[in-house]
């Protein structure tokens, strides 16, 4: 599901991964069951290579991660969250492209 550049978020190494890293991350609440998020997750991989050392990309299954997924209110999937400095900063649902996701980061 994750490629080397696209961290495995959870339930357990959310909060020291995402709320308390020291750089932008882009995560990528997805499931294993969803069309869309099967299409938009080369583009993630997109993403996580060209802002690699300049943010951390990363997928959450909602489904493996029910109490992160809840905590920031993911009602459908995919849905993309920007977090600066432990903040959700920016957001975007559903199908995207590669260029609306990089705007959302803002590293490019």
């Amino acid at each position: 599901m994750a490629s080397d550049n696209v961290h495995v978020f959870n339930d357990l190494n959310f909060e020291g991964e995402v709320l308390q890293s020291g750089e932008v991350v882009l995560v990528d609440f997805t499931a294993a069951w969803c069309g869309p998020c099967k299409k938009l997750a080369p583009i993630v991989e997109e993403v996580a290579e060209a802002t690699k050392g300049k943010a951390k990309v990363g997928k959450l299954d909602i489904d493996d991660a029910p109490i992160t997924a809840g905590k920031f209110g993911i009602r459908a999937v995919p849905t993309l969250i920007v977090f600066k400095d432990g903040k959700a900063t920016g957001q975007l649902m559903g199908m995207t492209t590669k260029a609306k996701i990089l705007d959302l980061v803002g590293v490019q």
